[in-house]
């Protein structure tokens, strides 16, 4: 069996890791393929800073959006992990990159 399954990618800051793998779980269990991140910066995966201060854009950190916005891209819609309405400048970036090329923005918490 091969159905037509909606493809998701989750966007939002990487210190709510617990709300991604919740998101993730929910989404996937709603018959939709999920495309998550990677590694959790904010969450304990240092190797996105490189050694560096967590403010300062490394090349591992550049690569990391760049492969974001090719999920975006393969994706139908995005899903954003605004927890206590927290939107980064990151997230906000992929956020008007999606809409941009026409996909459907939902957010764990509705905007204000």
């Amino acid at each position: 069996m091969q159905g037509k399954y909606k493809v998701i990618t989750l966007c939002g800051s990487t210190r709510f890791r617990d709300e991604f793998i919740e998101a993730q779980k929910r989404l996937t269990l709603g018959g939709n393929i999920v495309i998550s991140v990677g590694l959790f910066g904010h969450s304990g995966d240092n190797e996105v800073w490189e050694n560096m201060d967590e403010g300062t854009l490394t090349k591992t950190k550049e690569m990391l959006d760049d492969m974001h916005k090719h999920k975006i891209d393969m994706s139908d819609e995005i899903y954003i992990i605004n927890v206590g309405g927290y939107i980064g400048d990151s997230t906000r970036s992929e956020i008007e990159y999606a809409e941009a090329t026409g996909k459907t923005v939902h957010y764990l918490e509705e905007i204000h």
